[in-house]
């Protein structure tokens, strides 16, 4: 039997988180772009532990603003 492998790639975790960020400020108005990282804690509940590591090892501070997260073009490791 032949198996046949589609050249699909995997979004990395953070691609995902992106897009929920910038469907937050699309569509609240909770927060801005303009607006720090931290205030995004809040609405991530008990995953921000998780997603505040990870945006530390791409050398992101809580004091940046939530712009400079939605302007990464690549999330490479």
């Amino acid at each position: 039997m032949t198996q046949t492998m589609t050249n699909q790639q995997v979004a990395h975790p953070m691609v995902k988180f992106q897009r929920q960020v910038q469907s937050l400020v699309n569509k609240s108005k909770m927060i801005k772009p303009e607006d720090p990282i931290w205030k995004i804690a809040f609405l991530f509940g008990d995953d921000w532990a998780h997603w505040r590591k990870e945006l530390e090892d791409f050398e992101f501070s809580t004091q940046d603003p939530i712009g400079d997260l939605l302007a990464v073009e690549s999330w490479e490791e």
